[in-house]
């Protein structure tokens, strides 16, 4: 009888017990950090848990071709202003709003991945009491950490002194974080929950 590891493997018995496995991690499937907080959000949802979604970004429609009247082509669009942060909504009767960036970099993240009027919401939901925060993954690592808003903003604001990202340390230190599962994908409201 042929028995078979989850990953399809065969069990041989003759394997050496130290010899290394592959590990599988949930993270990394090929799906982008917005398709994963995407199906996070609908879990969410489904589940009365919280309502939020990501925001369409504001664009101007300037040319568009219909060679058939079902099949309208978009050739050309601009952005119609800035965007704030990529989610916003509700949860536990909060308002939460956050953008969600991932980094190439291995031992840093560069503030540069946000953008001034980015921080400036951030800094305007906080004075209304709102819950902010950044998602950050590392790519390469595999790492996906929750930042608060206000330690961001602390970075952010000190940046004219030379540093111009966060050190993956930091984020070990003060970020919370966020661990893969199957349902949801990125279970990032228990990580909220501690900053509420």
């Amino acid at each position: 009888m042929t028995i078979h590891y989850p990953n399809g493997a065969c069990f041989s018995p003759g394997q050496q017990p130290n010899q290394k496995l592959k590990l599988t991690t949930y993270g990394g499937r090929g799906m982008t950090l917005e398709q994963e907080l995407n199906e996070s959000n609908q879990y969410y949802l489904a589940n009365d848990i919280a309502v939020i979604h990501k925001k369409p970004t504001p664009i101007q429609i300037v040319k568009v071709d219909y060679p058939k009247r079902s099949a309208a082509v978009i050739r050309e669009a601009y952005f119609r202003q800035a965007s704030t942060t990529d989610y916003n909504g509700i949860y536990r009767g909060r308002y939460v709003d956050f953008d969600a960036k991932e980094t190439q970099e291995t031992t840093r993240f560069p503030l540069d991945n946000f953008h001034k009027h980015q921080i400036e919401h951030m800094r305007s939901c906080l004075k209304q009491g709102g819950i902010c925060f950044g998602l950050i993954k590392f790519v390469k690592l595999d790492q996906l950490y929750l930042l608060k808003a206000t330690d961001l903003i602390t970075y952010w604001d000190h940046q004219d002194t030379g540093h111009k990202s966060i050190p993956l340390k930091v984020f070990d230190d003060i970020a919370l974080p966020i661990h893969y599962r199957l349902n949801p994908i990125i279970p990032y409201l228990d990580a909220v929950d501690h900053i509420i």
